[in-house]
């Protein structure tokens, strides 16, 4: 097998995209001043009391939020006869604590500069390139289990059917009272595993016997997950009946060691990573909703109509099932829905296509007053991005704006500088996508490099001017089809033999079995 430090190939893909993996001086210099910033904005309610948890990969560092939920009720009426009675309606408060990243990279410091122009962190599975220091946030901003943190607290009224009825934001100060793992807490919603195992300390996992022990000295743990659980089912239900896709995507990412490549990691959703969306989705719409009710401008995160909806009407008429001519979300989740009930093992490689189809999201400006698009892959029309300002700067730039409303400030951005920095973010979202894209590709011509000749079952990812794209399904291995691309498009599956591999430039190049090989194909690379 060859080698790579993929390690340098990650940091030099950066640079290829227009990142700067090497920050100025000046952003490091200010690392002086943490927990030095005067704190001017609205008063910060104590709220360390609360069993907080967070729910996140194993390895995440940069934790951006926390959560807690408390049954409520509401309403008190007379029965309908005798005495009189409170009959009350059962309601939950929801909690969301993201962490106050602009309290310790304010607007205007250098590092603010460094992360307005990277716009996100940015993860090849060799290394981390971090949207501000790791010393920030993977550090005095992250969540950490144990942190005493400043907090932007986004707190909703969810009603037993899962409508989002009222929603208070303020600041607070919190502490994470449990850092859990998505496959951790996944494998015990699903099967009633011990939660204890996905319990972790910073910065080291602690082993299971250990965390078993912890589990039992924190009460009502358990009982806080499984409220969670419910409140999500019920926030989730309430989106799919709106229209909301209903998607499970496999997730690809190289695996290194010292800088060498050792696999190719695929990760599915499960019912933690479900919990987590669904807050995330009901935090971020409530965020949206505030400053629109706050008549102030803002960054919204859309994504517009499919393009190629041409093209999931046909997939569908491949299933028996008839869409309308224009986009229609509802029918998409219909049909969704149907296919899921129907193929679960095969639902990922469609809902893949589907997402392929449906094209990424963007950021606009968003004007109080003015109709913008949507988002149609959720069904919501008002949507921002709010619960990482570790990670997106997007988000920073919306807590810095919902800040500023809490304590009556002027907006601290005008319309012409949320326009720039909304066109930035979208377009540092797609580059740092094809740096992500660019390591796992050099990392999987590594790993395929001694299995010319094998074939597999793939799926079809895209077909444009620069060629048709395949996904092998096991491992998740991209490539180009050099060889009977014609007849095929986007959600098709069809089995590919592998014809060569270029480590150095990350090409993996596959034939369609089947057809008829042709000397020197003309055009191919």
């Amino acid at each position: 097998m060859l080698t790579r430090d993929l390690r340098e190939v990650a940091r030099q893909a950066m640079i290829d995209e227009g990142f700067d993996p090497n920050p100025d001086p000046a952003v490091h210099a200010e690392l002086a001043n943490v927990g030095k910033h005067p704190d001017t904005g609205a008063p910060l309610r104590d709220l360390r009391n609360l069993l907080w948890s967070s729910v996140d990969n194993d390895d995440t560092r940069d934790l951006d939020q926390i959560e807690f939920a408390e049954e409520v009720s509401s309403g008190a009426v007379t029965a309908g006869s005798g005495s009189p009675g409170a009959e009350k309606t059962l309601e939950w408060r929801l909690y969301i604590g993201v962490s106050d990243v602009d309290s310790e990279a304010p607007k205007g410091s250098a590092i603010d500069a460094h992360a307005a122009a990277q716009t996100t962190s940015v993860y090849t599975g060799a290394a981390i390139f971090s949207m501000i220091p790791p010393e920030l946030s993977a550090g005095a901003t992250s969540l950490f289990e144990g942190a005493d943190r400043k907090a932007v607290v986004v707190a909703m009224i969810v009603g037993a059917d899962g409508s989002v009825k009222s929603t208070e934001i303020f600041r607070g100060r919190v502490t994470n009272k449990a850092q859990l793992t998505y496959s951790a807490v996944g494998a015990w919603l699903d099967s009633g595993t011990a939660v204890s195992e996905g319990i972790s300390r910073t910065p080291q996992l602690e082993s299971g016997a250990a965390t078993q022990a912890r589990i039992s000295g924190t009460p009502k743990l358990e009982a806080q997950l499984r409220l969670q659980a419910k409140i999500a089912v019920a926030l989730r239900q309430t989106r799919l009946d709106n229209g909301a896709l209903e998607i499970d995507t496999v997730e690809a990412r190289a695996v290194s060691q010292d800088g060498k490549v050792t696999a190719i990691e695929k990760s599915q959703k499960n019912k933690a990573t479900d919990l987590i969306e669904d807050f995330m989705i009901a935090a971020n719409g409530s965020v949206a909703r505030f400053l629109e009710g706050r008549n102030v401008s803002s960054i919204r995160r859309i994504v517009r109509s499919p393009e190629r909806w041409a093209r999931i009407v046909e997939l569908a008429k491949q299933y028996g099932r008839n869409l309308p001519p224009e986009p229609d979300p509802m029918a998409l989740h219909d049909f969704m829905l149907e296919r899921r009930a129907s193929d679960p093992d095969h639902f990922p490689d469609l809902s893949l296509a589907v997402v392929k189809l449906l094209g990424p999201g963007e950021y606009i400006l968003d004007q109080p007053g003015v109709a913008e698009p949507g988002h149609f892959g959720l069904a919501v029309q008002d949507y921002t991005h709010s619960t990482a300002p570790n990670r997106r700067y997007a988000d920073l730039v919306t807590q810095r704006i919902v800040k500023a409303v809490l304590a009556n400030n002027p907006p601290p951005y005008t319309d012409d500088e949320l326009t720039a920095i909304a066109r930035n973010c979208t377009l540092k979202e797609d580059a740092a996508r094809k740096v992500e894209r660019t390591v796992r590709k050099i990392a999987a011509a590594i790993l395929f490099s001694d299995r010319i000749g094998q074939r597999f079952k793939a799926i079809v990812t895209g077909k444009n001017q620069s060629g048709t794209f395949v996904r092998v399904l096991d491992p998740p291995v991209e490539g180009m089809l050099v060889r009977g691309e014609a007849g095929v498009d986007v959600g098709d599956e069809i089995d590919v033999e592998l014809l060569s591999t270029n480590p150095k430039r990350g090409f993996i190049d596959f034939a369609r079995l089947g057809d008829t090989p042709m000397p020197n194909p003309p055009g191919k690379r």
